[in-house]
C-alpha cells in the first residue's frame, strides 16, 4: 500500500499505518537475560503500538500539554521512547531526545538551549536527568516513564503556545548535532519533514528494496540520533515493517540477535564490520536472512571481502540530520572498492565547489552543497537551527545547503567521500566536535592552549587527541589522567580524551588562530612521541 504523506502530519499517517497494518510487527526487543527491561524479549504490533500511543497522548493532554511545547526524552533504545514520539507528535509538542551518555552540564546544555517544558526519564536514568535539571538552575518537572503504562505526568508549567491545529510543517523534533564551533546546535525538524526521510528510504530501489510487510530491520544505532530515531524508524512504519530494537553493538550478541530475530536487513557503522571481520570464520557465517546492510565508512579494502563472506551488500550512504534525503550506492554496478555513495537524483541536487562557491572540475575534491531543486531548494530540509537564524542562512547561502563534507565526483556524476567536516572527529559512528572538547579542556588551571584533532585508530575509526601547553611546568601520566577525568566527569564519556601530548607550543596565525595541520611534522605520528600518553582503556560508560 501507498500511504500518502503530502500535507499530512505524523498523527495522521501513522493511524492510517496502524489501521492497515495492524497485525504487523512494528517493534521488536531481542532477549537479554541480563537486560533490566523486557529480559525475554517484546514484540510490539501496530496494533498495540496505536494502543499505548493513545495512553501516551490521554496522559500528556490531561497534564495540559500541547502544541508548541517540548518534551526532553531519555529513554536509551527501548520502544517507549518511539511510542512517546509519536504521542507528543498527535498533540503538537516536541520530541527532544537526550543522549543517555550526558553528563550533567551537557544535560543542562539541552534543556536550557532547547527551553524544554517537561523531562521524561526511565526509572534508571531519572537520577541522571534530575542531575542535568538541577546544573541548568531551571525549575523543571521531571516525570519518570514507567514500561508504557504511561501513568500521567507532570502537569505543564504554562498552556500551550498555540492554538493552531498540529501542521505538516509544526515542529516534530529538536535533534541536537555536533557544531564545528562549540556547542551542539538543535536542528529543528517538521512533521512532514520525518515523513519524507522515511518515505525516501523506502524508495531507494537497487538492492535497498523494501518488500512491504516483510522486512525485519536490526538497528543497533542509539535512538536519539536521527538514523534509527527518525530516517528507518518512518521507513518501517510506512511500509509496514518492524525495526529491532537492540540496547546498543556487542560483538557477541550480533549474530545471535539477528538470527533469533530472524532479520532481513540490518544498519551498521564502519566500526562494526572489522569487529565481524575478526572473528574467526565458520559455517554460520550465512546462516542469516539479511538481504542487505545499510550504513557509512566501511574500509573499500574489506568491503568485498565482507560481502563475500557473509553474503550480503552493505550499501554506503551518505546523509545529515538537515536534509532528509540520502545518496546510496545501491544500484549495480557498485563501486564498493571506493568511497562511493551514490549519484544526485532528482529531488536531491549536488555540485562540488571550491570555497568561493565555483563549481570545481571533474575530478578534483571540493564541498558538497545540496538542494532539493531549483524552484524549491529547501524542500525536504530542516527548518532551522534553534536560536541561531544567522547560522541558517549561512548554511544556505546561494540557495544550496553546505553540508562541510568534502566530495569529488566524476563524470558519471559519481560522488566520492573524501573527508569529513571541518573540526569533527568521528569515533565510533559518534561525531565529537573538537571546540567542545577543546573548551572544557581549557578551563582546567593546568591547561595554557589547547588543540584537538582526530587521530586514526585501528578499532574505533578516529579517537580524540589533545594537544595540550601546560601553564607550567611539563607534563606526565598523572598530570595526562588528571585532564582525562576532568574532561570525564564533564563531557559524554566518548567526548574525552583517549590521547594526551604535551607540546611546548601551538603553531599559530597573525591573529592566533592554531594551525593543527602543522602542530605535528609531515607523516609523524603524535601517538609515538615520547609525551604522549594513551588513555584509551579508560574510556567506559
Amino acid at each position: 500500500m501507498a500511504i500518502q504523506i503530502d500535507g499530512r502530519t505524523i498523527d495522521d499517517v501513522f493511524c492510517e499505518c496502524a489501521a492497515h497494518y495492524a497485525d504487523h510487527t512494528f517493534l521488536t526487543v531481542p532477549r537479554d537475560q541480563k537486560r533490566t527491561y523486557a529480559p525475554d524479549g517484546r514484540t510490539i504490533t501496530f496494533r498495540q503500538a496505536a494502543q499505548i500511543v493513545d495512553t501516551y497522548a490521554r496522559a500528556l493532554r490531561d497534564a495540559g500539554y500541547g502544541h508548541g511545547h517540548r518534551i526532553a526524552v531519555m529513554a536509551e533504545n527501548r520502544p517507549e521512547m518511539l511510542l512517546l514520539k509519536l504521542a507528543l507528535g498527535r498533540l503538537g509538542i516536541s520530541w527532544v531526545p537526550v543522549n543517555p551518555d550526558y553528563r550533567a552540564a551537557e544535560i543542562a546544555y539541552l534543556l536550557t538551549d532547547s527551553d524544554a517544558d517537561l523531562a521524561i526519564a526511565i526509572a534508571e536514568r531519572g537520577e541522571q536527568m534530575q542531575a542535568g535539571i538541577t546544573e541548568s538552575g531551571r525549575r523543571l518537572a521531571l516525570s519518570l516513564l514507567d514500561h508504557g503504562d504511561g501513568d500521567g505526568f507532570a502537569a505543564a508549567p504554562c498552556p500551550a503556545p498555540s492554538e493552531d491545529p498540529v501542521h505538516p510543517q509544526s515542529e516534530a523534533s529538536l535533534l541536537y548535532t555536533s557544531g564545528t564551533t562549540g556547542r551542539p546546535k538543535g536542528c529543528i525538524l517538521g512533521h512532514e519533514y520525518e515523513l519524507m526521510m522515511g518515505a525516501w528510504y523506502a524508495n531507494r530501489g537497487g538492492r535497498l528494496s523494501f518488500d512491504e510487510g516483510a522486512e525485519r530491520i536490526y538497528c543497533p544505532l542509539p535512538l536519539f540520533h536521527v538514523n534509527a530515531g527518525i530516517f528507518l524508524f518512518f521507513a518501517a512504519m510506512l511500509s509496514g515493517n518492524c525495526q529491532i530494537l537492540p540496547e546498543r553493538f556487542r560483538r557477541t550478541a550480533w549474530w545471535p540477535e539477528i538470527r533469533e530475530t530472524r532479520a532481513t536487513a540490518i544498519h551498521y557503522l564502519g566500526v562494526i564490520v572489522p569487529v565481524l571481520m575478526n572473528e574467526p570464520a565458520d559455517d554460520g557465517d550465512r546462516r542469516h536472512g539479511v538481504k542487505w546492510g545499510l550504513g557509512a565508512g566501511v574500509e573499500p579494502t574489506v568491503h568485498a571481502a565482507f560481502e563475500d563472506r557473509f553474503g550480503f551488500p552493505l550499501i554506503e550512504v551518505w546523509g545529515m540530520t538537515e536534509m532528509c534525503r540520502i545518496l546510496a550506492d545501491c544500484h549495480e554496478p557498485r563501486q564498493i572498492d571506493s568511497r562511493a555513495m551514490g549519484r544526485p537524483v532528482p529531488g536531491l541536487d549536488v555540485r562540488v565547489v571550491d570555497g568561493d562557491d565555483r563549481d570545481v572540475i571533474f575530478g578534483e575534491p571540493g564541498e558538497m552543497i545540496i538542494r532539493h531543486s531549483a524552484e524549491t531548494p529547501r524542500k525536504g530540509a530542516f527548518s532551522g537551527y534553534l536560536n541561531q537564524p544567522d547560522a541558517t542562512e549561512e548554511a544556505w547561502r546561494g540557495g544550496w545547503f553546505h553540508t562541510g563534507d568534502t566530495v569529488r565526483q566524476d563524470e558519471t556524476g559519481m560522488l566520492y567521500f573524501v573527508d569529513r567536516k571541518k573540526n569533527i572527529i568521528r569515533r565510533s559512528g559518534e561525531n565529537i566536535a573538537a571546540a567542545e572538547v577543546e573548551a572544557c579542556l581549557q578551563s582546567h588551571p593546568s591547561v595554557a592552549q589547547v588543540a584537538v584533532i582526530a587521530i586514526e585508530d585501528e578499532m574505533r575509526e578516529e579517537e580524540v587527541l589533545a594537544c595540550v601547553v601546560l601553564s607550567e611546568g611539563s607534563g606526565d601520566q598523572q598530570l595526562a589522567r588528571q585532564l582525562f577525568d576532568y574532561c570525564f566527569q564533564r563531557l559524554a564519556y566518548y567526548k574525552a580524551p583517549g590521547w594526551v601530548v604535551f607540546v611546548d607550543r601551538l603553531p599559530v596565525t597573525g591573529t592566533q588562530k592554531v594551525l593543527k595541520h602543522m602542530i605535528f611534522e609531515e607523516n609523524q605520528d603524535p601517538r609515538t612521541l615520547p609525551h604522549a600518553h594513551d588513555l584509551r582503556a579508560l574510556k567506559k560508560r
